[in-house]
């Protein structure tokens, strides 16, 4: 893995790959659906879904902000010069621009800027079941039901709640990361 003044060459996939090394993945399964099923495979079970699902609302269920999000091709090199640019105003409709190039790819093997580039814009949106959560709503009433359900995951020892979905808190990559390497399993 190379690091080039701060940022990760290869990007988070290199870096999730590298850790997973060795170790058999399954994408694209439902842990819930298939529960019992992984639970005899697995001495301990590593869950970043929503915490509130994974017992099955039986408390009531947490609530989570989503996105949406629109992407554009543009014919110029550089729209932004950066991978993200966070929007606060109250004017502004989404709150961030992605511009994908700046991740990573944005230049040729000559170290020119390419040609186009993909913008996506986020938007927040209402959150209802069967939507993708992304963020934890912080308020007092989510917090203490966030707090019932950690200790009923407390409880079982051979399951591992991690992300912003099983322990119900918004974390930047950096702090991901860390607590990731921290998690005791």
């Amino acid at each position: 893995m190379l690091f080039i003044r701060g940022f990760l060459w290869g990007g988070y996939t290199k870096l999730i790959e590298n850790l997973l090394d060795g170790i058999e993945v399954r994408l694209g399964v439902d842990y819930l659906r298939h529960r019992s099923e992984y639970e005899q495979m697995a001495e301990k079970i590593i869950y970043t879904g929503p915490i509130d699902e994974f017992f099955d609302y039986r408390l009531g269920a947490l609530e989570y902000r989503s996105v949406r999000f629109e992407n554009e091709l543009l014919n110029i090199p550089n729209f932004q010069g950066n991978a993200a640019v966070n929007y606060t105003d109250r004017e502004t409709p989404w709150t961030r621009i992605i511009e994908h190039k700046w991740f990573e790819f944005g230049r040729d093997e000559q170290g020119n800027d390419l040609a186009k580039t993909v913008i996506s814009r986020e938007y927040s949106s209402e959150w209802k079941r069967g939507d993708e959560p992304y963020y934890p709503v912080n308020d007092e009433k989510n917090s203490e039901l966030y707090s019932r359900y950690k200790t009923e995951g407390e409880k079982l020892k051979n399951v591992v709640f991690g992300g912003r979905l099983g322990t119900y808190a918004y974390y930047d990559m950096d702090v991901t990361v860390k607590k990731a390497l921290e998690a005791e399993v």
